[in-house]
């Protein structure tokens, strides 16, 4: 028998707001602010009564990882220690992929002691992929799903983006299924194929969620990677990027850290075009104005520089063609250039001029194929009179960033050298 969560009358009062982490030092000339990931992290466990899910990649919520000594680790140390303190009183589980090699693993150890139950999934064996996912489920009626992983560079050093969404316990519920397959996953054996009943859901993108947040009417659903990991109902996670694309009709502007048209780890090399044939599409077949904000760092692979450029290259004012590509560089002193894999726009979403998504994958196949994702896909086409929709608050998000002065549009340094 089909498990369905409960209805959410429409009526329901649930919120949805943007968090950010903003790096220290980056400092915007713009109005548009937001709630910190810390706080949000914060507030939901200073509210959490009875369950703490989470879905992560890794822990490093301390500074011992890097032993750069640096202050700004203590949010993250904070996090943790509340996280140890709430494990004794509440029931908190965490779902995380098994770790890799000398990746540290003393966060995990002492939530361990402290009383929440942990399983490592091993992706690798699974699906050759790993989990990426990154969210929160609290009471079975809030969430947290977002760019930041469990680490503390994600709180100060590196520029996040995600969405709590509170009193909404059909939408909770959904995720938590998600979780569940995580949490089955972690207790060892194959991929079930099919999933049991009790893992599928109606809510997906031809039946969205029904419900309203912020007192304007909304339709949402989630989605995930890879397939292998979706039970009946489930729309995939490349189907749901898609079908916002496909959906737009002015506009679609694009932030995430990597976008590469190929499967970025695979051996041997394979072109994967699905999303990049579908974003020329939009711009040629429907005139549909397509903006794609990409990070430099010190990670940045080069081989990503000539797609860009193939993608920007859709630019033609008398055809009314219309892509442009920029990159954004978080810009450092010479102590955080010491801090390991810090220093960069994380952001994973995506907002048309009807849609907002919010994920957690890169985009490149290996995300949508074989690595565990979810996304938070929100159609909010009416205008509130209470509080800015999430795909206002989003598209304010995108234009500040793209009008900053940390990004500008794509070239080489004069000297063939990348600006990060």
């Amino acid at each position: 028998m089909l498990f369905l969560p409960p209805l959410l009358h429409p009526s329901s009062p649930g919120s949805i707001v943007l968090v950010e982490s903003i790096p220290e030092g980056l400092q915007f000339n713009s109005s548009s602010s937001h709630p910190s990931i810390f706080q949000a992290w914060m507030g939901l466990m200073g509210g959490a009564r009875s369950s703490l899910d989470i879905a992560s990649f890794y822990w490093t919520l301390t500074n011992e990882d890097t032993k750069t000594h640096e202050p700004s680790a203590q949010q993250g140390e904070a996090v943790l220690q509340r996280l140890a303190q709430l494990s004794g009183k509440v029931s908190v589980r965490i779902a995380v992929n098994t770790p890799q090699g000398k990746q540290p693993t003393d966060d995990l150890q002492l939530l361990s002691r402290a009383g929440a139950d942990i399983r490592t999934v091993n992706m690798r064996e699974l699906t050759s992929g790993v989990l990426h996912t990154k969210f929160w489920v609290v009471d079975k009626k809030h969430l947290y799903i977002g760019s930041a992983n469990m680490d503390w560079r994600s709180l100060t050093q590196v520029k996040e983006l995600g969405v709590v969404v509170r009193d909404c316990g059909c939408l909770a519920a959904d995720l938590l299924k998600i979780f569940e397959a995580y949490w089955l996953l972690g207790a060892g054996g194959a991929v079930p194929s099919p999933w049991p009943a009790a893992f599928s859901t109606p809510y997906n993108q031809d039946s969205p969620m029904q419900l309203r947040l912020n007192g304007t009417p909304a339709a949402a659903y989630l989605s995930s990677s890879p397939p292998a990991l979706c039970a009946a109902g489930r729309t995939p996670d490349l189907q749901a990027v898609l079908g916002v694309v496909a959906d737009a009709q002015s506009f679609i502007y694009i932030a995430v850290m990597n976008y590469l048209p190929t499967m970025e780890f695979s051996h041997p090399k394979r072109y994967w075009a699905d999303i990049d044939t579908q974003l020329r599409r939009a711009a040629y077949e429907r005139r549909v104005r397509v903006r794609l904000l990409v990070s430099c760092w010190a990670q940045t692979q080069p081989a990503m520089l000539p797609f860009l450029r193939s993608l920007a290259a859709v630019q033609d004012a008398a055809s009314r063609l219309d892509i442009q590509v920029r990159l954004f560089v978080v810009p450092s002193t010479p102590q955080q250039k010491e801090i390991p894999f810090a220093r960069v726009n994380h952001n994973k979403y995506m907002v048309t001029d009807r849609v907002a998504y919010v994920g957690t994958s890169n985009w490149s196949g290996d995300y949508f194929e074989r690595t565990a994702g979810s996304a938070l896909v929100v159609n909010q086409t009416a205008a509130s009179q209470v509080a800015p929709t999430l795909q206002a608050q989003l598209q304010a998000v995108f234009e500040r960033d793209w009008d900053s002065a940390y990004s500008s549009p794509l070239t080489l340094r004069a000297d063939h050298r990348l600006p990060c």
